[in-house]
């Protein structure tokens, strides 16, 4: 079912599932497929050097991990994505860890030039299996409004 602007309120918080683990050749595959030529996603040797001494998950495959999750709850519906406000990575995602996330309504503001839509700005974190912050994202989101 369709949501409207008018089903949401601020401080509404949606706990997307189910969630996802995220495999070795869930990273490989999406880093050589965006070109993303750092070997600290591909190359255990090389990561085995590095900080963490493993591989680190893309963090593009964990930003559309964490969107993805809450597209059926918040923009299944959305006329538009507006734009990315903010992205942070506040701790490593690795091969085997399991992503979910959560979205809190920060605003919900109907248009005064379209009375049809209305943007919703919103704030989701990703988590993984132990419940750590691993991504922190704010977005505005065009949604249509009811017009009967």
């Amino acid at each position: 079912m369709p949501k409207y602007l008018e089903d949401f309120t601020v401080g509404q918080v949606f706990k997307h599932w189910p969630g996802r683990t995220i495999s070795d050749f869930d990273n490989t595959w999406f880093t050589l497929m965006t070109m993303n030529t750092n070997p600290v996603h591909f190359d255990a040797a090389y990561a085995a050097t590095t900080q963490h001494g493993k591989p680190l998950v893309n963090g593009l495959l964990v930003l559309a991990t964490v969107v993805g999750m809450s597209v059926k709850d918040v923009s299944e519906s959305a006329i538009a994505n507006l734009e990315y406000e903010s992205v942070r990575h506040t701790r490593p995602t690795f091969a085997g860890d399991t992503l979910y996330s959560e979205t809190t309504v920060l605003t919900v503001t109907p248009s005064k030039s379209k009375p049809d839509r209305g943007v919703l700005y919103v704030e989701t974190r990703g988590l993984n299996q132990r419940g750590e912050e691993v991504m922190l994202l704010r977005r505005y989101i065009l949604i249509p409004r009811r017009t009967e």
